[in-house]
């Protein structure tokens, strides 16, 4: 019976059998993932620049943005490549690579939007406590133990699939490598042992799910209580959003791990991965600052201070060049 150790590569699913879709394909992708690089991309720069938006909610908010930034950089690139070069191939360590990642990056996300829920709960249902339970070693914290647990949950998912026999061919039902299809390839009983951690997990998820909806139902109540009906409607067009686009990701990745064979088919599972997979990290950046006005106004300034830059940028040569010039002669 071949083991893993005799795959060398495994084969991944083909988007489309014809060379007009597959480059239909690649345009579609490419646009999706440079919006998404450039809307991650400006929020944690603009983060990471502003002293304004040194925050506990924006600090959390810079973390989802590099794990988007992750997220859909290990599926959609390669994916990319397949439709580009019209090829399937990935290697053994790529697929595991693959999954490593994915995982970690997925599961941190689910707990880094678990804490920014308890964030948001403390914020608006505890105000005059957000300082003392939300200080910034709470925040470094909990973030770092969002990110090590995904690190320890991806770690073990990955050598636990990985270390099964596989001997029913190496074609993954996927355009990026996928635990449930990568099971489905293995042929020892040991794959048992996967799926129980599968479902496992999933009571973890699902967890916190309703950790975030309780979280929001609080908030709810606490913003109804409101006078005012302009903060009201602020409040629920803020909440609404995150809370549709969390519950997708979360019902679609639990879904796509938890779905029994009889409901598989090739086409819902490319629809249902592609759900949790590409549209959350593409979305959350234009989501989470399309009512956020300090958000907005710090990646206004940062634009604009991009664009000085680069009209000044032959000035700001000049000047340097003569400040190195009065240096020398300074020395001399």
């Amino acid at each position: 019976m071949p083991n893993s150790s005799s795959i060398s590569e495994f084969l991944l699913l083909a988007l489309a059998d014809t060379r007009q879709l597959q480059l239909l394909h690649f345009w579609l992708l490419l646009g999706i993932y440079l919006s998404a690089l450039l809307g991650n991309g400006l929020i944690s720069t603009a983060v990471a620049c502003h002293h304004r938006l040194h925050t506990p909610m924006y600090f959390f908010l810079f973390n989802l943005a590099l794990l988007d930034l992750g997220c859909i950089s290990t599926t959609l690139p390669k994916a990319m490549a397949d439709a580009l070069w019209d090829t399937r191939h990935i290697s053994y360590a790529g697929c595991a690579a693959q999954v490593f990642f994915l995982l970690f990056l997925f599961s941190a996300e689910i707990f880094l939007l678990t804490i920014m829920s308890y964030d948001r709960y403390v914020a608006i249902c505890k105000p005059l406590h957000y300082g003392t339970l939300m200080d910034s070693r709470a925040c470094a914290t909990m973030a770092a133990a969002a990110w090590g647990t995904g690190l320890l949950y991806s770690l073990l998912h990955t050598v636990n699939t990985f270390s099964l026999p596989f001997c029913h061919g190496n074609a993954v039902d996927q355009f990026f490598c996928e635990i449930p299809q990568i099971l489905k390839l293995s042929c020892s009983t040991s794959y048992l042992r996967e799926v129980g951690l599968i479902i496992f997990s999933a009571c973890i998820f699902l967890a916190c799910l309703i950790f975030i909806l309780f979280s929001y139902v609080q908030i709810f109540r606490a913003v109804l209580r409101m006078p005012s009906e302009q903060g009201q409607h602020k409040a629920f067009s803020t909440c609404l959003p995150h809370l549709a686009v969390l519950s997708l990701f979360l019902s679609t990745a639990i879904f796509a791990y938890l779905k029994p064979p009889s409901f598989s088919s090739p086409s819902l599972d490319l629809v249902v991965s592609f759900l949790y997979s590409v549209v959350p990290p593409a979305l959350n950046p234009l989501i989470y600052s399309m009512r956020n006005r300090v958000l907005k106004d710090a990646l206004r300034k940062q634009v604009s201070r991009a664009h000085r830059a680069r009209n000044n940028s032959p000035l700001f040569c000049q000047e340097a060049l003569l400040r190195a010039l009065l240096i020398i002669r300074g020395c001399h």
